[in-house]
């Protein structure tokens, strides 16, 4: 006779840098809003050495929303620190780039840059399949935080610990 144990949880998903290694290097998505919509520009080039929050998304949803509406607020609050953020969505979807521009629009995303690259991202910085949304936090081109999540796992407690590791790029003001 069998016996059934309960499915382990499932193990985190490994995307993207790691805390304490350097961002891999410039790459230049299609920017959709921000100073330099409609071209390629290189994010991580623009960020230079300020406190940055990158993301990297499978999809647009809700929780996503949520996420970088609260990082526009704290954009906003911590401007004399230099802090910034945008969100790369790996995608070929069609009509991807008019939904940006309207999701944009409709939550007031004007700091928070929004761009479009390849479904694998940019070489050299191992995203995940699997992961939906990978949230890399680095100052002075050093990963402090990385939150990997599958699809689904971006909740309200999810989004309270990125928000709490922007103190680990943040300087003291």
């Amino acid at each position: 006779m069998a016996i059934g144990w309960p499915a382990a949880a499932e193990e985190p998903v490994k995307s993207g840098p790691q805390p304490g290694q350097p961002v891999p290097g410039a790459f230049e998505p299609l920017n959709i809003t921000g100073e330099h919509a409609g071209e390629r520009y290189c994010l991580t080039c623009a960020a230079g050495l300020q406190p940055e929050v990158m993301i990297f998304a499978r999809t647009l949803s809700e929780p996503l929303l949520k996420l970088l509406k609260r990082l526009e607020t704290a954009i906003a609050k911590h401007s004399k620190q230099g802090l910034g953020s945008f969100c790369v969505f790996l995608s070929e979807a069609e009509g991807l780039d008019q939904q940006l521009r309207d999701a944009a629009e409709k939550h007031g995303l004007a700091q928070v840059v929004l761009a479009i690259d390849a479904p694998e991202g940019p070489d050299g910085y191992d995203l995940a399949k699997e992961a939906d949304v990978t949230v890399v936090l680095y100052e002075q081109h050093i990963v402090r935080a990385n939150h990997a999540l599958r699809a689904g796992g971006l909740d309200d407690a999810a989004i309270g610990r990125v928000m709490a590791d922007l103190a680990k790029i943040l300087p003291a003001e």
